[in-house]
């Protein structure tokens, strides 16, 4: 073992114990006294001269001396102290040096956001001589997706290279979809199984619901979920048929023949054959008050006058203040619009009327003879509203179509009603069977729908009326022109009975 004289720490010059200028007082204080310590009673004299004023140094303020593992135990918390404080001055300085971006960056837009070029879907900062770009002004529309017409994109419209990030962003979410929905319609196929009402109770109260809410009468609606219910059971089903579906194609087929009745009215067809016989076609109009029975009769008188028939218009409304003045505004505007130089001299639209407070079926036996001496094709006899529930009024309307015996008996039903129109229906078939004087009484042969533009999808009406009476439905009113006139598209209006 060497001795201290023979070390290097014992060969360090007196200077380099002193201290110098900027070094805290109390660090070096304690580095003095530590020096010190080990120098006490090794080194001469210049040694213990020196390692006094560190001895007085290394007391703190409460006087009491610290040994050598307090001191060392000190001074490695204050290291660590000192270089933590600076690692996390490091630390703030780094995240401060990068520039903060000030506002908030704009939102981006896909393709049903109304953009039409690549350029848009470009998000890197264009700047032009150091400045950044500002939009121009008539991409406006686009960002608000109203393009040309006013109307959102589809997405055909999109850039290809947007509808490819977007499928493969979506990619493994529909493949797990794709199975997903595999296994949920696995699980709720039948699978060669004959139903039973168990199966299909639920798909029904369902359908039956819907229904209802589509404006279809309630009794109705239970008698064809019934129906359904009464021609699957027992049916066995195909391996990949769910009872939903089965039960919903069912009910479709079964409301397109509802809609599509055996006897179809041709009234152009009956029209011709009346012609060949020399006599007027005669169609009575018939329904409750305020359907617009007036209004869609002037909507036929121009249909038939657009083929080419001579029409008269036999005023039998005496009841209510004005129907008579109605049906002569209208067949003033009708004569302008076919007027008789355009015809040969032949007066194409005629109005038959007798005022008010007059016999209804004596004026519209009147009208058939006129029609019949001045060579019409078609007589249309307007009638005055009723109630279903007003046994006079009942009475004479069955006494109206009992002596002049019409070829058509159309009753004017709006598409607004639901259970009241199988009400109607019901009753004004049954008032004209009790008061008829006939053998074999006559009812109603078709309808005409009105109002059929103030609906929406809730087209229930239509099916309660045919479902009723086994009765086509003639002639839809869509408008208040003269031209809103419609045949019935009944795989359209099943279309929209089912829609969800």
């Amino acid at each position: 073992m060497k001795k201290f004289e023979d070390s290097e720490k014992a060969k360090k010059p007196v200077r380099s114990m002193i201290e110098t200028r900027g070094e805290k007082p109390k660090e070096k204080a304690k580095n003095n006294k530590k020096k010190g310590a080990k120098k006490e009673g090794s080194d001469g004299p210049l040694a213990t001269s020196k390692a006094v004023p560190a001895e007085k140094s290394v007391v703190p303020e409460n006087g009491v001396e610290l040994s050598k593992e307090e001191l060392i135990r000190k001074k490695r918390e204050e290291f660590i102290q000192k270089h933590g404080k600076g690692m996390d001055k490091s630390s703030k300085s780094t995240k401060s040096d990068a520039p903060k971006e000030k506002g908030k960056k704009a939102p981006r837009v896909w393709a049903l956001g109304g953009y039409a070029n690549k350029e848009d879907l470009d998000y890197s900062p264009p700047t032009t001589n150091g400045a950044p770009e500002v939009a121009p002004p008539e991409d406006i529309n686009l960002i608000r997706g109203t393009g040309p017409g006013g109307q959102l994109q589809d997405l055909d419209c999109s850039s290809s290279d947007d509808e490819g990030a977007v499928q493969n962003s979506t990619k493994p979410s529909a493949t797990k979809g794709t199975l997903g929905g595999m296994f949920g319609m696995l699980k709720g196929l039948v699978g060669s199984k004959s139903l039973s009402r168990e199966d299909m109770e639920s798909v029904l109260d369902k359908m039956r619901d819907h229904l209802i809410a589509k404006n279809v009468a309630a009794d109705i609606a239970v008698q064809l979920c019934e129906s359904v219910a009464n021609k699957l059971e027992g049916k066995v089903m195909g391996t990949f048929s769910t009872v939903t579906s089965t039960v919903k194609q069912a009910l479709q087929e079964s409301l397109v023949q509802i809609l599509q009745p055996q006897r179809r009215v041709d009234m152009l067809r009956d029209i011709m054959d009346a012609q060949r016989h020399q006599r007027p076609y005669v169609v009575t109009f018939c329904g409750v008050n305020g359907v617009g029975k007036s209004t869609n009769l002037a909507k036929i008188s121009f249909w038939l006058l657009e083929n080419g028939f001579s029409v008269l218009i036999a005023a039998c409304d005496t009841f209510r203040a004005g129907a008579v003045e109605q049906l002569r505004t209208h067949t003033r505007r009708l004569s302008a619009l076919h007027p008789p130089e355009n015809h040969g001299g032949r007066t194409m639209v005629q109005l038959f009327e007798k005022g008010y407070g007059k016999d209804a079926a004596g004026i519209a036996m009147e009208a058939i003879a006129f029609a019949r001496n001045q060579g019409f094709d078609v007589v249309l006899v307007d009638t005055a509203g009723r109630m279903q529930d007003n046994a006079p009024l009942m009475t004479a309307l069955a006494k109206l179509i009992t002596v002049n015996t019409p070829d058509l008996v159309l009753f004017v039903g709006e598409a607004l009603v639901g259970n009241e129109a199988v009400d109607q229906l019901v009753k004004f078939n049954r008032a004209l069977a009790d008061h008829s004087m006939a053998q074999t009484p006559r009812l109603i042969d078709g309808i005409v729908l009105t109002k059929f533009d103030t609906i929406d999808d809730k087209v229930g009406a239509a099916i309660s009326m045919t479902y009723i009476t086994s009765k086509p439905i003639v002639f839809v009113g869509t408008g208040q022109t003269y031209c809103d006139l419609r045949s019935l598209n009944a795989k359209a209006v099943v279309a929209a009975l089912m829609k969800a």
